[in-house]
This record gives C-alpha cells, sequence and structure tokens, in this order.
C-alpha cells in the first residue's frame, strides 16, 4: 500500500509539473523619434532581455514623411501606436498626458533615480505628476574638423573676435567657414539661436526672466544674439539659403567646411568620418563667465491604452538603472543620461563637451517651457525669425519686435512688462 501511495504522489506530482501554465511571451512596441534603430535593436534590447526573455521589444521609428507627432496622432487615432512612446520636454508632452495618452509614473520605481531639474520637463506645472521617464539631455556647441584647422593653422577659439578670426581665415583659404543652411528652419534657431543665445542673455537667469515677465525679449541681450547671427551670413557659403540638413551634414563630412555649428546628437554622425574637434560658445571676453545649452531632450512614457501594461512598465523599470544610462550615454554618444548614475562616457568628444558643466553655466532652450503654448508660439517664431536675420531678409531689431509682439498678443506676464515699459517712458517725458 505504501508503495502505491508513493507511486500516486509521484505520478500527480509529475502530471502537476508538466500542467504548470507556460508564461506567455509579451510584445511590446516603441514608438520613437531618433532614428537609433540599429543601437536599440543589437545593444539595448538584448541587455534587457537578458533580464526580461519573456517580453519582446520593437523599436519602431518615425520615417521622414511628416514630423513625428503628427504621425503619433495619427497612430493614436487609430489605435496602432506602440506601448511606449518617446516624449519631447515640457508642453507637447503634457499636452498628451491632460488628454489621457500618457500614463503618469510619479511613484514608479526606479523614478527616484532622477533629479528634480531632470524630471521636471516631464510634470505638471506644480511638479506633482510625472508622466514620462527622463531619458537624456543633449549639449550644444561647435564642431570641426582639426584636419583643416591644422591647415590654416588656427586653434579652437574661445572668445568671439578669436571665432570670427578663424572663420575668416577659412573664407581665404577656399572653405566653406561655416556648414549651416536655412531651408529647414530648425537648424538656424537650434543651432544658432539657441547654440549662441544663452551667452548674452545669461543662461538661466534671462530664461526665467521671460517667463517671469521681468525681462523682455526685445532688449539688448537678444538683440545681440540676432547681430551675432547676421555676421554669420558672410560665411555660409554660397546657396545656403537653399541647404538643407542632409546637405550641411555631407559638406561637413566630406571635408569642405571648417565648423558646424551642432548639437551632441550629431556626434555619432560624423563618427569615424573625420577628425572632430570640438569648442563651446565663444564668449565677448576672455574671462567672462561662459553659458551653454544643455537641453533635457529626451524622455519615454507608458501609453495609456497599451494592450501590454505591465510589460511596457517592467521595461521603463529597466531605464531607470546604471546598465541602461551607460548603454544609453554610450551607444549613442551625445545623448547624456538624465539620471544620477555614475557613467565613464568614453566618446571623447562627448566626454569634452560633459566636461564645460564644470566650467560653465548650463541652461535649456528658452522656447521649450511655456513661452511656446499659445499663438504664435515663440518657438516657431524663432525658426522664422532667425532665418529672416541669417538670410538678410530682417534686421535684429525687426527679430526682437516681433518676438515681442508675439509675446505681448498672448502672455500676460509679457504684456505687464509692455505696460511697465510705456509708464517708464511716460516718466522720462
Amino acid at each position: 500500500m505504501k508503495n502505491c501511495f508513493l507511486l500516486s504522489l509521484a505520478s500527480s506530482l509529475l502530471v502537476s509539473t508538466f500542467s504548470l501554465p507556460v508564461m506567455a511571451k509579451s510584445t511590446i512596441v516603441i514608438d520613437a523619434w531618433r532614428k537609433d534603430d540599429a543601437i536599440w535593436q543589437q545593444k539595448i534590447i538584448p541587455a534587457f532581455n537578458k533580464h526580461h526573455p519573456e517580453i519582446e521589444v520593437i523599436y519602431r521609428s518615425a520615417d521622414d514623411s511628416q514630423p513625428f507627432d503628427q504621425q503619433l496622432q495619427s497612430s493614436l487615432k487609430n489605435g496602432t501606436a506602440g506601448d511606449l512612446i518617446t516624449c519631447l520636454p515640457f508642453d507637447g508632452s503634457l499636452k498628451l498626458f491632460q488628454q489621457g495618452v500618457l500614463k503618469e509614473v510619479t511613484e514608479m520605481e526606479g523614478i527616484e533615480n532622477f533629479p528634480s531639474f531632470a524630471q521636471a520637463p516631464w510634470q505638471t506645472d506644480s511638479g506633482a505628476q510625472t508622466f514620462c521617464l527622463p531619458m537624456a539631455s543633449v549639449i550644444h556647441g561647435f564642431l570641426y574638423n582639426k584636419a583643416i584647422f591644422k591647415r590654416l593653422g588656427v586653434s579652437k577659439p574661445s572668445t568671439t573676435d578669436d571665432f570670427y578670426r578663424v572663420l575668416d581665415k577659412a573664407k581665404r583659404a577656399g572653405y566653406v567657414p561655416l556648414a549651416m543652411g536655412t531651408r529647414d528652419k530648425w537648424e538656424a534657431a537650434t543651432m544658432g539661436f539657441q547654440n549662441i543665445g544663452p551667452t548674452y542673455w545669461k543662461g538661466e537667469d534671462g530664461r526665467y526672466g521671460l517667463i517671469e515677465g521681468k525681462e523682455r525679449i526685445d532688449s539688448e541681450p537678444y538683440k545681440e544674439t540676432f547681430r551675432q547671427l547676421s555676421r554669420w551670413s558672410d560665411y555660409l557659403g554660397n546657396g545656403y539659403q537653399t541647404r538643407s540638413y542632409r546637405d550641411t551634414i555631407s559638406l561637413f563630412a566630406d571635408g569642405k567646411a571648417a565648423v558646424y555649428p551642432a548639437g551632441s546628437w550629431d556626434i555619432l554622425t560624423f563618427k569615424d568620418k573625420l577628425d572632430l574637434g570640438v569648442f563651446r560658445p565663444p564668449v565677448k571676453r576672455r574671462g567672462d563667465a561662459c553659458y551653454f545649452s544643455e537641453h533635457t531632450d529626451l524622455g519615454m512614457g507608458i501609453n495609456a491604452q497599451s494592450k501590454n501594461p505591465e510589460a511596457a512598465e517592467t521595461f521603463l523599470k529597466w531605464m531607470t538603472t546604471a546598465e541602461f544610462a551607460d548603454l544609453l550615454t554610450n551607444e549613442i554618444s551625445g545623448f547624456f543620461s538624465l539620471s544620477n548614475h555614475f557613467i565613464d562616457v568614453k566618446d571623447p568628444i562627448a566626454k569634452e563637451m560633459m566636461s564645460w558643466r564644470d566650467e560653465c553655466d548650463s541652461t535649456i532652450r528658452n522656447t521649450a517651457q511655456i513661452l511656446s503654448r499659445g499663438k504664435p508660439s515663440l518657438d516657431r517664431q524663432v525658426w522664422e525669425t532667425s532665418v529672416g536675420v541669417l538670410n538678410k531678409t530682417m534686421t535684429p531689431d525687426t527679430a526682437v519686435d516681433t518676438l515681442q509682439q508675439g509675446l505681448n498678443s498672448w502672455y500676460p506676464p509679457q504684456q505687464n512688462t509692455q505696460k511697465e515699459s510705456a509708464a517708464v517712458k511716460c516718466i522720462a517725458m
């Protein structure tokens, strides 16, 4: 009887073992505006799957047919949007959260690995709710061709006088001094206005001054920013008005241009193609305080309508780890993790740009937060005015007047500065 019992028990255990449900494989899709498909598929996703082989991850980057936000709206409408969505900072993503598109992640495990400044671009104005995980920042500056600089006998400039001396020498030698075009507009604003502007409006002090209505955008710092852009026109080479972003990349990659007004996102673009150097935005005089733009650029959120929300959150939690922070920073050079993990940055150009944090004050693009919520959008107006000044169809004074009128039309703190300015003029009379 005892043997029969043991045999029966063993049979029962064997049956129950093979009757255990096999964990179903979940599939999640990441919708992204960055075309880093190969790195995600070959490096990042395999690293995640070592921990979670039961979750299949598909990285799906936007095509070039239309802007990412338009493609996203279309896929949200027809129910084909990914489980995870890359988030632009501030107002665009805030609007998606307010519409119920993005799931709140305020209390998600791992979010504490990101400091408050990193979370702010993906929080409600009060800071009470977080709706995207902070991923990476990008840094603005100038890439240069070391071989051309060596031929010209020049070193990287630190002042504006040095900067123009280098450009003049490159021009005389037959190079395009500055590789940039105005056809795509955003280049003029992002690699022009937002690149050098913080030096004149004093970074965060100037940015908050506009938001709080303590400073006006038709003031001297902004006029000087546009005056500098106006000078750039003489160094952009023939046909820059019809030169696209892709054309600009080819111009610099082919060794025909000396300097490339850049964002760190283009480090990978030129990796192994040129002997690259980098310098930060020049100051007026040696010893002046320096500023640069380090823009909190990229986040990731969970689609509230995801069919696999648990798997999506599992992936997002893994993105809060030191392992992901290192992969992001070192595999996608020029995107700097916003987490508080220590990362040994391997790319020399990225490492040098990061070192500016120890020497200068950083800020974000001054059109990103609050000031582009109304119509006209300050961000889009900066595109238009930057292009106008570079194309010599608009003067610096007209450019700042246009921006100020735009803010006056809808933004109360700037309307108040208008009243105060008028009152001062009356007193002066």
